[in-house]
C-alpha cells in the first residue's frame, strides 16, 4: 500500500530541487525500470502484484506492492504501467578526470538543449552509437527529470552525463572539437576522428558564441538536393543522430 507520505514524496520528485536535495530520480514502466535495476541503487520499488511476482529478484531498500489505482495516483505518466522506482543519482566524476575522456574516445557535448524529450533522445542515440559520455552545459535540461528518463528508454544506465561549465571545460582540451553550423563545411567531405567532442546546440539558437569560438572543426549537414528549397534547420536530436552515424561509419 502506498501511504499519503509516499505519494507526496513521489510527486515531489517531479521538481529538480527535490531531486537534487535527495540525490534521487524517478523512473517508470517495465522497460525503463528493468534496464536501470542493477545499474543504480534503488531506494524504493513500487509494483503491482503481478510485476513483483515476476521480478522477485529485484533489489531495493524498500519494496511496496501497490494497486493499479495507486500507481495511477502516484505516476507522472498518462498511462502508467506495472512499476515505478526511485533510484540514487550517480556520483559526480572529478573535473580533472573528465578532461581525459575525449583524448581517447568520442564524446558528445550539449550546449543549452532545453527540451527534455530531445535530451532523452540524444542520450538514447549516444547509447546506440557507443558514446559513453555526454557533457552538458549548466543550462541544459535535467537528464534526471521524469520526462528525460522516460525518453532515454534506459540509455542513462549506460551513458554518463556530466554537467559542467562548458566553455571552461572545452577551453582546456587539446582535441578535435566538432560543431554543426549552417555555414560549416560539408560533413561528408571532412575528415572525422575517432576521438574528441561533437557539440550540439540549443533548439532555437544553435551553439552559443562562447562555445562556438572554441570549436576547431565546423560541420554542416547538407540537405538534398542542394538547390532545393527546404526546412530552415533540423531538430537537434535528428541532427545528432545523423552526425553520430557518420562518425561511426568512418571509425
Amino acid at each position: 500500500m502506498l501511504s499519503k507520505n509516499k505519494q507526496k514524496y513521489l510527486r515531489q520528485l517531479s521538481m529538480k530541487k527535490h531531486r537534487d536535495e535527495l540525490g534521487v530520480f524517478l523512473a517508470e514502466g517495465p522497460k525503463v525500470v528493468g534496464d536501470l535495476l542493477g545499474h543504480f541503487h534503488c531506494r524504493l520499488l513500487c509494483g503491482t502484484q503481478e510485476w513483483l511476482f515476476q521480478h522477485q529478484d529485484a533489489e531495493a531498500d524498500e519494496v511496496l506492492e501497490i494497486s493499479q489505482q495507486e500507481l495511477e495516483s502516484a505516476s507522472q505518466l498518462k498511462t502508467p504501467r506495472d512499476v515505478l522506482a526511485v533510484f540514487e543519482k550517480p556520483a559526480e566524476v572529478p573535473f580533472e578526470t573528465l578532461s581525459t575522456i575525449p583524448e581517447s574516445h568520442l564524446a558528445l557535448a550539449l550546449d543549452g538543449v532545453q527540451d527534455p524529450g530531445n535530451l532523452g533522445t540524444i542520450l538514447r542515440i549516444a547509447d546506440w552509437y557507443g558514446i559513453e559520455d555526454v557533457f552538458c552545459s549548466l543550462d541544459t535540461a535535467d537528464a534526471f527529470s521524469p520526462k528525460t528518463i522516460q525518453a532515454t528508454m534506459g540509455a542513462v544506465a549506460r551513458v554518463r552525463v556530466h554537467y559542467i561549465n562548458l566553455p571552461e571545460f572545452l577551453s582546456r582540451l587539446e582535441v578535435p572539437l566538432y560543431g554543426t553550423f549552417l555555414d560549416g563545411t560539408d560533413m561528408y567531405e571532412q575528415e572525422l576522428s575517432s576521438n574528441g567532442i561533437i557539440v550540439m546546440g540549443n533548439e532555437g539558437n544553435g551553439i552559443s558564441p562562447a562555445v562556438g569560438a572554441l570549436i576547431n572543426r565546423r560541420l554542416f549537414i547538407p540537405s538534398y538536393p542542394a538547390d532545393r528549397e527546404t526546412s530552415e534547420s533540423l531538430n537537434v536530436a535528428i541532427a545528432t543522430a545523423i552526425t553520430c552515424a557518420e562518425f561511426r561509419r568512418r571509425n
